[in-house]
């Protein structure tokens, strides 16, 4: 057995957490399988033998932020092998204090949503987010791609990763969601971006699949189950259904995010 971390999980306090789930699941117009409860996504994922998950929770307004981080900051406290980002907004009128914040609260980075913020990933309002995560050296994790939108079309992030070279991004769903061919092509060129493979695997082929990780390098994937979406264990079953060398899976499965999160997993 080896450590399994799952780079890609939303959580909600327990009081709006079937609402927050039933959310998203209009937003996507499919089923969730589960709840949205930090404690159920602990309970589930080690049962399918996953130890460690990056957890955090989206902010679409402003006032929402600190409230947020305090959440997640609690929840990783609770948990070592939890590891957190926080929440930020383009519109907070003191953007610098919130990413001091989360810093301060030992969170690894932030997570943005465009199309649930509202934004687009290039947005002069973001750069200031951009500039601090680099400066205090926190990680991005952006959701990617949707055909319905442009707030998150992955041409839209190629200025960001060019201006900011030394920031650490990771592009949500293969750099795409259902865009996957089009953020290949565009984005894997970029040494300081990474994708996650969340809310992909269910859509394509296998080997289309194998031949995305391929073209960004497995060195460069992260696995990710987009908690509370899908069934861990479904999601494992169609990654190892890729047929992917041992190292690969190394890398995907723990090594990328252990190096990139700071993960102690001896």
């Amino acid at each position: 057995m080896h450590p399994i971390i799952d780079c890609h999980c939303h959580i909600y306090p327990d009081k709006i957490a079937a609402q927050a789930t039933e959310s998203i699941g209009k937003f996507y117009d499919l089923p969730m399988a589960y709840g949205g409860t930090a404690a159920e996504m602990l309970e589930k994922s080690r049962e399918a033998g996953i130890t460690h998950s990056v957890v955090f929770s989206v902010a679409t307004k402003p006032a929402q932020v600190a409230s947020i981080n305090a959440f997640i900051a609690e929840e990783v406290g609770k948990e070592r092998n939890l590891i957190g980002l926080g929440a930020v907004h383009p519109e907070s009128p003191d953007i610098r204090a919130d990413i001091e914040s989360i810093a301060a609260l030992g969170l690894k980075g932030v997570k943005l949503h465009p199309d649930f913020q509202g934004y687009p990933i290039d947005d002069p309002r973001c750069l200031k987010i951009y500039e601090l995560c680099r400066e205090l050296g926190l990680i991005v994790l952006i959701h990617m791609g949707d055909l319905r939108y442009d707030f998150s079309s992955p041409e839209r992030l190629i200025p960001v990763l060019k201006r900011f070279d030394g920031l650490k991004v990771i592009g949500a769903h293969f750099g795409g969601w259902s865009l996957w061919k089009k953020a290949q092509e565009q984005l894997c060129g970029f040494e300081n971006f990474r994708v996650d493979c969340s809310s992909s695997l269910a859509f394509m082929p296998p080997e289309e699949a194998v031949g995305i990780i391929r073209a960004y390098g497995a060195g460069r994937v992260l696995f990710g189950t987009d908690y509370p979406m899908w069934d861990f264990k479904k999601e494992l079953e169609r990654f190892y259904a890729l047929g992917l060398s041992d190292e690969e899976n190394r890398l995907i499965l723990y090594k990328n995010s252990a190096e990139l999160f700071g993960i102690d997993i001896a």
